[in-house]
């Protein structure tokens, strides 16, 4: 075994604690869940969690950045398309549709709203969410549109703009309807509203002489 390499049980046991308290905060909420309801829940003894997590502070937080670090990869994978030298309008629905599935169908969208529950508690933890998380990804979705601003394939126009219109438009809806009742759009639901809102973005967005055969993707 290589010296850095992580014990696979503290790693399963880590996934098991994680996913135990992200359904019992989101069930109780901070103050009345318990590390033994925990505990419980994930099947394993009360005392691992204190071996990985030193209180139940600090087992909220690293519940929280588990969404952080989901959010942290699709914004890498952004970053990534940006050096392409040209993105064509089915890249843009394709980002669409991953944009709904990895928030709405994913750890973000329940993650977001226990950090919304528990905000009073932990203000700190709510500007790094927003800094990391849904900030991070829109920067990086305004580079991307910028470069395919700059490359002619969309009309000029702020990319920061562009980008909040593309968002609203393939998961707002979803999102929003989520955050208030916790009920999560279906997969076949959500993917068919993102691949119509990146198309109702590419209609607005595409340059006149990139207009023709721009909508080849279907639903999928």
């Amino acid at each position: 075994m290589t010296a850095n390499k992580e014990d696979p049980r503290i790693v399963r046991s880590r996934a098991l604690i994680l996913d135990a308290a992200r359904e019992v905060f989101l069930e109780s909420g901070y103050q009345a869940a318990t590390t033994d309801r925990i505990a419980e829940k994930a099947g394993i003894a009360k005392r691992t969690i204190y071996n990985l997590y030193s209180d139940k502070e600090s087992l909220f937080r690293a519940t929280i950045f588990s969404a952080i670090e989901v959010a942290d990869a699709f914004a890498a994978s952004l970053a990534e398309e940006v050096r392409l030298t040209e993105a064509s309008v089915a890249d843009l629905i394709d980002i669409g549709r991953r944009l709904a599935e990895t928030t709405l169908l994913g750890l973000p969208l329940s993650l977001r709203r226990l950090l919304v529950m528990e905000s009073h508690r932990f203000p700190d933890l709510v500007t790094e969410y927003r800094s990391r998380a849904p900030e991070a990804v829109m920067a990086a979705l305004a580079d991307l549109l910028e470069s395919m601003m700059r490359a002619g394939s969309l009309r000029p126009a702020s990319p920061q703009l562009a980008a909040q219109h593309f968002a609203f438009l393939v998961m707002g809806a979803d999102l929003d309807r989520a955050m208030f009742t916790g009920i999560r759009p279906s997969a076949r639901g959500a993917r068919l509203r993102a691949i119509a809102g990146a198309e109702a973005f590419a209609r607005a967005y595409v340059s006149p002489d990139r207009a023709c055969n721009s909508f080849s993707s279907g639903p999928g």
